[in-house]
């Protein structure tokens, strides 16, 4: 499984559409993390990082907030979202995805 994480200085950045860049972590079948690359995010765009990660392989994304129509675009892209991830560093927010033990924030995204 290939998931994202809109990062900013290393970590998980708050607002997803402006991050500078995506960890991109690739898990196993046990979820455990086998690799990962950090990639250039493309120009904000409203629309674009969908098909944008979509063509990267990615499945899933992990982001603080993001608002209802990019969680439809994902949707549409067979892209699954979790939102009300912290600022943390992407390995441990995969670990905690997947153990269930990721300490959500509120999803304070507003946008439509």
């Amino acid at each position: 499984m290939l998931i994202a994480i809109p990062l900013d200085e290393g970590k998980l950045s708050p607002h997803f559409g402006h991050c500078k860049s995506f960890a991109l972590v690739e898990t196993d079948a046990a979820h455990a993390v086998t690799s990962r690359r950090d990639a250039d995010a493309p120009p904000h765009e409203p629309g674009l990082l969908p098909k944008w990660l979509s063509e990267q392989g990615v499945d899933l994304v992990i982001c603080g907030s993001m608002g209802p129509r990019a969680q439809d675009l994902f949707a549409q892209y067979g892209i699954a979202v979790t939102t009300g991830a912290p600022v943390d560093d992407p390995e441990h927010l995969v670990a905690t995805h997947f153990q269930g033990t990721m300490e959500k924030t509120a999803s304070d995204c507003h946008h439509q």
